[in-house]
């Protein structure tokens, strides 16, 4: 009987931690869903036909969400094509075609990130600076460790003292080791850091790296060096070339995915500070440039605000409005 009383309890923690979450992503794609979801629904709401009035109307809604001239393009003429091919004849039932539109782009972003063992799984964080690397790096050492994965932090932004300092916080909140020193370069720390890891059999290594922008050619090309080390600390490694891009940035997340995938080969995405306040539709100016996988986005300064990606919950959170 206890053993069962048990069973609802976690069953009930998950369920109430799933809804905080969720609370937490509508709030988070707040701007995004008052100017693409509610907007559009005022705006059909008064139309009695579809006609390029409407059509015109909703691309604008879907560029002033960040969604970019291409991706906005795509899904506009999805959406006519499969107005035609349903014989539609209500603007109202546009809303539901433009959400599975946007569904169709989003889903084949949602790779959840796989960890292989035996370890240690190496993972890059890389990305321009204040994009949120550190903090992301320390919540999903919390992420991780809740799937029972053992996880080390590598101190690899030597240029800011204040980073290492701020991965450290993180250690002592996650109750994960930190590699750092106090002098030499990223590569030599993050080497160091797979070698110890490896020698704990530890599952996992964050390695943090400094910020850089894609126009500091030699910055760029000192980021390109640090991925070689890694390779020789162990083979196949990183095994993930995580990019962190913070979602505020709009359309210059483009630019930046481009720099970093041509210098590094990005294997995947972590879009941060969706806090009510940023477009989130640059998901599907990502999703319309490439079809990389999206492992996580991040709502908030909570420990547990950095989730992996889920196109429904991402398109519901922005559609459920009433």
């Amino acid at each position: 009987m206890l053993s069962f009383l048990k069973t609802d309890k976690k069953k009930n923690n998950e369920k109430n931690t799933r809804v905080a979450w969720l609370q937490r992503l509508q709030t988070g794609l707040g701007l995004t869903r008052q100017r693409l979801g509610i907007s559009f629904s005022k705006l059909i709401g008064g139309r009695d036909k579809i006609d390029d009035a409407v059509y015109e109307e909703l691309e604008t809604l879907l560029l002033t969400s960040d969604l970019g001239v291409s991706a906005a393009q795509r899904l506009i003429k999805a959406v006519k094509a499969a107005a035609r091919e349903k014989n539609l004849a209500q603007p109202s039932a546009l809303l539901a075609e433009l959400r599975q539109e946007l569904l169709t782009l989003l889903t084949p972003l949602e790779i959840p990130l796989h960890i292989e063992s035996p370890g240690p799984f190496v993972i890059m964080m890389v990305g321009v600076n204040g994009c949120g690397k550190t903090t992301s790096a320390g919540k999903l050492a919390h992420f991780f460790q809740a799937q029972g994965k053992s996880v080390l932090f590598a101190a690899g932004d030597t240029f800011r003292a204040a980073a290492v300092a701020q991965l450290r916080v993180w250690g002592e909140r996650n109750n994960v080791s930190v590699v750092a020193q106090e002098s030499g370069d990223s590569a030599a720390v993050i080497f160091d850091a797979i070698n110890a890891a490896a020698a704990r059999r530890i599952d996992i290594v964050l390695a943090d790296t400094a910020g850089r922008l894609p126009t500091q050619i030699n910055l760029m090309e000192e980021i390109k060096k640090v991925k070689r080390v890694i390779g020789k600390a162990q083979d196949g490694a990183p095994h993930e070339v995580l990019l962190v891009l913070d979602a505020n940035t709009g359309q210059n997340a483009i630019t930046q995915f481009k720099a970093f995938d041509d210098a590094l080969g990005v294997t995947g995405l972590v879009l941060t500070k969706l806090d009510g306040t940023a477009k989130g539709g640059v998901i599907a100016a990502i999703a319309d440039y490439k079809q990389i996988p999206l492992r996580f986005i991040g709502v908030g300064e909570q420990i547990d605000d950095l989730q992996p990606f889920r196109a429904e919950e991402f398109v519901n959170a922005i559609f459920d409005y009433n």
